[in-house]
């Protein structure tokens, strides 16, 4: 099965989604640009929606005197009426409830739309609100950091704690690579990093699917497998930010992105590597220290559950004794001690008060591991996609991309 994507000039095009796995698909509705000096088009995309002319623009201190200030006064000489809001920050700027209240401040009853001028933090704070303010957004992208361009889950920080809120996407996004590979290398890298953590959730879904017999679609498999090779095949490309190579860093993001429009969940694209993520994120705002960007720090938990992978795989089943594993397995009372400890009382309370069945009783321990002995072999074949450890590290290392977490 094969998901493919054409462009008409600059905009690209989605096919129709073709799948009888069961679960239900829809197709996009996003008019999605990618294009060298394309930014200067901005007007005549806009043209095609026809929203209205009173606008809100959102960006930071940052990206408006490189692309928000030419934003704004194309809008105010077409005749649309701006209000900026420009969040400024003499540090790292956070999708936080103070974020989020200067943009609602900024939004009134006349206004039409909105565009965010940035990338992740800056996508995430306005999809927020505008799933909030039922308003249409648009994206210009700036940078090919991470997969949320088209994401319908706003990965947002309240009180330091790390919470996705549900949210839209933009109607319309433009992505403009003249502007792009500009981007910090840092930033480039960690979009590299945001897809490369798809083979781990590629990986933990299959295992879903033989052990737990979840709901699985290979399209969406599909286009997240596209969307690694497209990122592992453009390391010269991204190191010297040719055009090919920045294109395919911002369609893999894209295509990613997309695959949690057409099934609604973010299955395809995030699992046990994002969820260490943001746990180093969150233990580094309690601890009030400058965390690392989204996709750095999920390159990084990928080549740990990579390590992780690699070693399960070469693991003698016939060896495993279940009398041993339930001997010293952790009481739920023990488990539930230990998630506070790692955690802390705050952040450990709302986990367990979230997700009440994450304990595994024996019977469904035992369960799963017989499975997984019964079916070691169905398993090995379908993870015969992933890596091994020396090989996403000289990757990693060819694009000085960090191997471990600070």
């Amino acid at each position: 099965m094969s998901f493919e994507i054409k462009y008409n000039e600059e905009e690209l095009i989605l096919p129709d989604i073709k799948c009888d796995c069961g679960m239900k698909h829809m197709k996009p509705d996003m008019d999605i640009y990618i294009g060298n000096g394309i930014l200067d088009n901005t007007i005549k995309y806009l043209k095609k929606r026809d929203y209205g002319k009173n606008v809100v623009v959102i960006t930071d201190d940052i990206i408006y005197p490189i692309v928000g200030q030419k934003v704004e006064e194309m809008l105010t000489d077409a005749g649309y009426q701006v209000r900026l809001c420009k969040l400024e920050r003499e540090e790292q700027l956070l999708p936080d409830q103070t974020a989020i209240g200067e943009v609602l401040l900024t939004v009134d009853l006349d206004t039409d739309f909105m565009i965010a001028v940035g990338s992740g933090t800056i996508n995430d704070i306005t999809r927020y609100v505008a799933v909030n303010t039922e308003l249409p957004f648009v994206s210009i992208g700036t940078a090919p950091s991470m997969d949320g361009y088209t994401s319908v889950i706003a990965p947002l920080i309240h009180g330091k704690l790390k919470v996705n809120k549900p949210a839209v996407s933009p109607e319309i996004l433009i992505c403009d690579l003249e502007i792009m590979k500009k981007a910090p290398y840092q930033m480039l890298i960690a979009g590299f990093g945001d897809v490369v953590g798809k083979y781990i959730a590629i990986a933990d879904w299959k295992l879903g699917k033989i052990i737990n017999k979840e709901e699985y679609c290979p399209v969406t498999i599909d286009i997240v497998s596209q969307a690694v090779e497209k990122c592992i095949n453009s390391v010269d490309g991204i190191i010297n930010r040719t055009d090919e190579g920045v294109r395919n860093i911002i369609e893999a993001l894209i295509l990613a992105g997309i695959t949690i429009l057409i099934i609604g969940q973010t299955r395809a694209v995030a699992s046990n590597e994002h969820n260490m993520g943001h746990y180093w994120e969150m233990m580094k705002l309690l601890r009030n220290e400058k965390p690392a960007s989204h996709g750095i720090a999920v390159g990084v938990a990928t080549g740990y559950a990579i390590d992780f992978y690699n070693r399960f795989l070469e693991l003698n089943l016939d060896n495993i004794d279940p009398g041993k594993i339930k001997a010293n397995r952790l009481t739920k009372s023990e488990w539930q001690e230990e998630v506070l400890d790692k955690y802390g009382d705050r952040v450990g309370n709302l986990i367990l008060q979230n997700n009440p069945d994450e304990y595994l009783d024996w019977p469904e321990q035992l369960r799963r591991i017989n499975t997984i002995k019964n079916s070691f072999k169905e398993i090995k074949k379908q993870l015969e996609f992933m890596p091994s450890s020396a090989e996403i590290r000289v990757i990693y290392e060819t694009l000085d991309f960090p191997l471990q977490s600070e």
